[in-house]
């Protein structure tokens, strides 16, 4: 890469989260977003990408300005690969990208789930294949149309060969932060993503759905349960919040008002902002609750300790994949705590 041009970045995976990151890079790198060509063809139709965020920042980026493909090969060229595919697309991808990327070229998994990177190094070997996590909530609210509607860094598994790539995403106002502790680090993203299934049963923004006690209380009892299954693993979730991950079950059972008063210190979400899994039952797609909820139930099953919560839950997602509804919060705890309400 010459010293004076701008680096080439591919994203792989045309979702809420690569358009996002495409969107904000693009005025300091040139961008190559890669996806289904539904997706692809749905943003040209949009004329490009927009992003915003709940500090009110906002941007349109004409088609011009950002290369939208279908074609793996078009991550050729690429000096950085973000992937950011469903979970489940994790292997095809990394078959994809062995064939097309250049050797030596970094690629950093943005992905939900504790397990892409790995399946990514394992068939991209002569590659720096990085973990990496997204903290905050990205809505697609019409197709190529992104909003940021929580706040958080990007972190990334440190590795010497992102140096050069570290001032672009920090000139694009997504500052990298680099970690020597990523399992852990997706560890505590899992136990926070467990609400992603609650959300989309709810029906309703996060905002208003943590705003509930009854519901805040399911999110609790999925994460006492997960806590369990971590330590029977011996995996121990990093501190990605100003509280301890062993605190948040405590904090979540609070009463509304004193909630209220922690929470807005704690984590800011705007009133629209959505899980994934919401959006993604929202558009008719297969959603990840099998790389979230669902590897507390395999992990559970591996260390022979009990997950009915989570188990519930990737069943109750699977079946609204089929046949959509919403539930009351009292439905929902009764759900996955008969007796509770």
């Amino acid at each position: 890469m010459s010293v004076h041009a701008l680096p080439r970045i591919a994203i792989y995976g045309a979702g809420s989260v690569g358009g996002y990151l495409g969107a904000r890079l693009h005025d300091n790198a040139r961008i190559t977003c890669i996806g289904r060509r539904r997706v692809i063809d749905a943003w040209r139709i949009h004329g490009g990408l927009d992003w915003s965020d709940l500090q009110g920042g906002h941007e349109h980026v004409a088609t011009r300005d950002v290369e939208l493909q279908v074609d793996p090969f078009a991550a050729a060229k690429a000096h950085l690969v973000l992937v950011t595919v469903k979970s489940s697309a994790t292997e095809t991808v990394a078959r994809e990208l062995a064939e097309v990327i250049a050797p030596g070229v970094p690629v950093v998994s943005f992905q939900n789930g504790l397990h892409n990177a790995a399946t990514l190094r394992e068939a991209l070997p002569g590659h720096p294949v990085l973990a990496g996590m997204v903290p905050f909530n990205v809505l697609q609210r019409i197709p190529g149309d992104f909003h940021q509607g929580s706040a958080g860094e990007l972190m990334v598994e440190a590795h010497e060969s992102l140096a050069a790539f570290l001032p672009v995403f920090e000139a694009s106002g997504l500052p990298l932060t680099a970690r020597s502790d990523m399992p852990a680090v997706l560890a505590a993203k899992l136990l926070l993503n467990l609400n992603n299934a609650l959300n989309a049963l709810s029906d309703l923004p996060l905002k208003d759905e943590l705003s509930q006690r009854d519901w805040r209380r399911c999110l609790a009892l999925a994460q006492r349960e997960a806590l369990a299954v971590f330590a029977a693993a011996d995996i121990h979730p990093a501190k990605l919040t100003p509280l301890p991950p062993q605190w948040l079950p405590r904090v979540l059972d609070m009463p509304d008002a004193w909630f209220k008063r922690l929470a807005s210190r704690l984590l800011a979400i705007d009133p629209v902002a959505r899980s994934s899994m919401w959006e993604d039952l929202e558009r008719g797609r297969p959603t990840e609750v099998d790389a979230i909820n669902g590897e507390v139930v395999r992990l559970a099953a591996q260390h022979r300790v009990p997950a009915p919560v989570n188990e519930r839950l990737v069943q109750l997602i699977h079946e609204a994949e089929q046949t959509r509804r919403a539930w009351s919060a009292r439905e929902m705890l009764d759900q996955l705590h008969p007796g509770a309400v």
